[in-house]
């Protein structure tokens, strides 16, 4: 599919300011992982998971718009908020994985930290791994007490991140808080 044009990443001096921005942003580092700010090209990735079958967990799947949208948004994320998408790489071969967000979207009552993962990232710890290490940064970095993942009950592997279940459901799916060091726990 050839890109629609403001999926297209920008040259000259508009470049490097886009570099600038992305630059701004916090990397965090795993014994596997690097997360890292991501870059317009990183839209096709974050696109195949969530306009594909894996897309139903995050209230998919999308079409091809709704996806650069919902992208959009999470990148956004970083200028506006101070938390938004990381691209997860591995970091033996740069390979990009999947991503993590931990961001306040539209409409979500608190922040939230979510997982989309290609399918062949999965069942080798690098959700688990990613997902710490945002949710450290959430605690340490940013100082919150806690944060949450909004959850498809189908989705099993995202119940295992280590998160309480809350008494109730949000929109049909359910809702996991993480706890800090300092909320209580």
């Amino acid at each position: 599919m050839t890109p629609a044009p403001w999926q297209t990443p920008p040259g000259g001096a508009a470049a490097l300011i886009a570099a600038g921005v992305v630059a701004g942003a916090p990397v965090l580092a795993t014994a596997r992982l690097r997360l890292r700010a991501p870059r317009i090209d990183d839209f096709d990735g974050c696109a195949a998971i969530v306009t594909g079958p894996r897309g139903v967990h995050v209230g998919g799947p999308m079409d091809h718009e709704a996806a650069w949208l919902d992208f959009a948004q999470m990148v956004a994320g970083w200028m506006l908020r101070g938390c938004g998408l990381w691209s997860v790489e591995r970091r033996s071969d740069g390979a990009l994985l999947g991503f993590v967000p931990l961001n306040h979207e539209f409409g979500d009552p608190e922040p939230e930290l979510g997982l989309l993962f290609r399918a062949e990232a999965e069942g080798l710890g690098y959700a688990f791994e990613a997902a710490a290490a945002a949710r450290g940064f959430a605690f340490g970095r940013l100082g919150w007490a806690t944060v949450v993942s909004y959850v498809d009950p189908a989705n099993a592997r995202s119940i295992r991140l280590g998160a309480r279940l809350e008494p109730a459901d949000l929109d049909g799916v359910r809702v996991y808080r993480h706890v800090g060091p300092e909320g209580g726990e």
